[in-house]
């Protein structure tokens, strides 16, 4: 089996500014990246959010009901899993989209199968719309389809180079983790991911890698092993 991680893309990470929906330099950056994993023969699975344009707990609090509101986030998704299929396969890299449901002549219908298959070809996939289902955050998304995938690792790209004990724009004296286990992340609610994603990795031993994103090249010291962000493991 070819090796294989999933990347989680928050939508504000395709926005290079607050005045952005989506940046093509951002998309590029990212491209780059994911280019250099199936470079180095590495299948790549990306979940990608949509709160560049809007979240669902947000619509739900200007009145708007919370399925209605999440089913909109979902295709919020799909808008920016369209824009960075569209750039990488300008690029020439071979890349599938899918969606937790089927939107005829827009996307076809998320298969795990056909999905693991092009993983195992050495391809990307960029999979979108969440879980298919309200209620549930693309962290969780992201974990899911990472077990049922079975990659070797979550990476969650931030803005930050790991997780720390405290915001450390805020608290100089902030401590970064290199190692973390999920137990100690939940009870210190570090805000990493949710805790039913923690849960879902927990249980499922699927370890977690917060990588800084804003700082290229990063790609490639996590597949070759060298010291990046920080590794948060499912039994620790």
């Amino acid at each position: 089996m070819t090796r294989s991680f999933l990347l989680k893309l928050s939508g504000e990470a395709l926005a290079a500014s607050e005045q952005d929906i989506i940046s093509p330099s951002m998309l590029k950056a990212y491209s780059d990246e994911i280019e250099c994993a199936i470079n180095n023969k590495i299948g790549i699975a990306v979940v990608v959010g949509g709160g560049n344009y809007f979240r669902g707990a947000s619509l739900q609090s200007s009145g708007i009901e919370r399925v209605i509101a999440d089913k909109m986030g979902m295709l919020a998704t799909l808008m920016n899993g369209l824009a960075l299929t569209d750039f990488m396969r300008q690029k020439g890299t071979d890349v599938e989209i899918y969606h937790s449901s089927s939107i005829d002549g827009v996307v076809q219908p998320y298969n795990r199968d056909l999905a693991r298959a092009r993983l195992d070809a050495g391809e990307v996939v960029v999979l979108t719309g969440g879980t298919g289902n309200p209620f549930f955050t693309t962290d969780t998304a992201a974990c899911l389809r990472a077990i049922e995938l079975d990659v070797e690792v979550v990476l969650k790209a931030t803005s930050v180079d790991g997780v720390y004990s405290a915001d450390p724009t805020k608290n100089k004296d902030a401590h970064r983790y290199e190692t973390l286990g999920i137990s100690e992340l939940l009870e210190k609610e570090l805000g990493v991911i949710d805790m039913t994603a923690a849960v879902l990795c927990k249980e499922n031993n699927m370890p977690l890698q917060v990588v800084d994103s804003q700082t290229p090249g990063w790609m490639l010291k996590v597949i070759e092993g060298d010291p990046v962000g920080t590794i948060v493991h499912p039994h620790e």
